[in-house]
């Protein structure tokens, strides 16, 4: 089953800056055990467009949709057998990149 693993930051209290060599590593082995499928860091929220086309016509604004001391860092998809095994992965990647870690599988 695959997983999208959300990492979430804390504008008030961000996670440090140095855990890159850290999150490399990780990285490699999530490779090397076959969980990987896909990973990528965002950019900070004030280069975020929300688009809403709900109504006549698409409305473009600038910066996130919803006010909120944490947003969306990052994220991985990761193939794994169960939920526990995407937990205990998802366990050490808040401890290697230090940020809250969501985990929500895929339909």
């Amino acid at each position: 089953m695959r997983y999208l693993v959300s990492v979430i930051d804390d504008k008030s209290n961000p996670g440090s800056t140095d855990r890159q060599p850290a999150i490399s590593a990780f990285n490699e082995r999530l490779i090397a055990e076959g969980y990987w499928v896909f990973a990528g860091g965002l950019a900070d929220t004030d280069a975020a467009t929300v688009i809403d086309n709900r109504g006549e016509q698409a409305v473009f604004s600038d910066g996130p949709f919803v006010e909120s001391k944490e947003y969306l860092a990052g994220v991985w998809v990761w193939e794994a057998p169960d939920l526990d095994v995407a937990l205990k992965l998802a366990a050490e990647a808040s401890k290697v990149c230090d940020r809250k870690i969501e985990v929500r599988p895929f339909q």
